[in-house]
């Protein structure tokens, strides 16, 4: 079989390199350099538990079966390329800074113990015993065990290089100008080389996926756009080890000292400058809850954008056009969710048959709430 994959991020990086381990052609092709889009500016927080929100049960099992899979999965990817990929396992802290954080917090944990997501009570004193640099006015914390990290940049260079090793074709800064039908199914993608013939077509081109020209649906996704800093702590003596979600911001500390501090969420279209607004709101949400920042030196400042879709789930499965396949749109949790859908995708795509684990979240469940409406 031969497939054509249309994104060259982590996303498609993953599914390449499960289609390339069992056997099929597969050619990746990416508009810009290899894994520079939304893989490049996320943090790598693997939050199935802590992110959990009511009205997205369905996505909540799909999280968690995928944070399951990542302990194997970034063993067997750091075996096949000899590349760490920073996965570490200390958990997240969720803090409150006031007496409405705190009730907040209480009422989501709630919730997602409901789902049986195992979470802990902190009370301030035994949140700053785990993390001694945080804010002294914190009101309370909870602890997530199994929400962890992964360096996202890491595994994404590493995926790179693990699907060009299973024979893989990484075709860099080539855009696919149109997806080539012969009116009854998808034949390949056309990019200035010409055409390039392929048995599937994969749509995992993240938030420019919507903007093909097809006579069927395409996924309603669109750029959502977050503003992003690290700062360098001294890796000897880290300010943070842990994961921390606070009211305003969240910080994500690498091995390496760096500090990664995050994200706005913004309705911008595809307008990539960083804000003076942007980088205040982050930096003053990450003070407040870490007041020991104010030292640190600025590393590096960024642009990303989020595939969002209509539910801020993703869409996986067939379109309307056979030999078309949609991978695309995981919004926030693109790193999250990278194991399980390369997995389910290539099964789908290789046994022909739609895996049951993606089956809530195909394209025709924007059509339904149309019809309903």
């Amino acid at each position: 079989m031969k497939v054509a994959i249309i994104g060259g991020g982590i996303i498609g990086l993953a599914l390449g390199w499960r289609l390339a381990q069992r056997g099929a052609e597969t050619t990746v092709f990416e508009r810009d350099a290899i894994g520079r889009g939304a893989s490049y500016a996320a943090a790598g927080m693997l939050a199935a538990g802590c992110e959990a929100e009511p009205g997205e049960q369905a996505l909540g099992v799909l999280n968690r079966e995928s944070l399951a899979l990542w302990p194997d999965f970034a063993a067997e990817l750091e075996a096949a390329t000899g590349m760490e990929v920073g996965l570490r396992r200390e958990g997240t802290m969720l803090i409150a800074l006031n007496r409405d954080d705190a009730a907040k917090l209480r009422h989501d944990m709630e919730f997602q113990k409901s789902q049986g997501i195992e979470l802990e009570w902190l009370t301030p004193a035994e949140a700053r015993a785990r993390e001694p640099y945080l804010a002294p006015q914190l009101a309370g914390a909870v602890f997530s065990p199994d929400d962890i990290q992964v360096d996202n940049r890491a595994a994404t260079a590493a995926l790179a290089e693990a699907f060009r090793r299973a024979g893989g074709v990484l075709r860099e800064r080539m855009p696919v100008r149109r997806i080539e039908t012969d009116g009854s199914r998808a034949r390949g993608v056309v990019t200035a080389e010409g055409v390039h013939a392929a048995d599937v077509v994969v749509l995992a081109a993240g938030a420019w996926s919507a903007g093909f020209d097809l006579p069927v649906p395409l996924p309603p996704v669109r750029p959502i756009k977050g503003q992003m800093l690290s700062v360098q702590m001294d890796p000897e003596i880290p300010l943070l080890r842990h994961v921390i979600w606070a009211p305003r911001a969240y910080l994500v500390p690498r091995r390496s000292g760096l500090l990664v501090i995050g994200a706005t969420v913004e309705e911008r279209g595809f307008d990539g400058a960083m804000t003076a607004g942007g980088l205040y709101s982050l930096l003053d949400g990450a003070w407040r809850a870490l007041p020991g920042i104010e030292e640190l030196a600025v590393v590096e400042t960024w642009v990303g954008f989020r595939p969002g879709s209509r539910d801020d789930a993703p869409v996986l499965g067939p379109s309307a056009l056979p030999g078309l396949m949609f991978c695309t749109g995981h919004h926030r949790n693109g790193i999250l969710l990278t194991p399980v859908t390369a997995a389910a995708m290539a099964a789908t795509i290789l046994e022909q048959k739609l895996d049951p684990r993606i089956a809530p979240f195909g394209i025709g469940r924007f059509a339904r709430v149309r019809s309903a409406a």
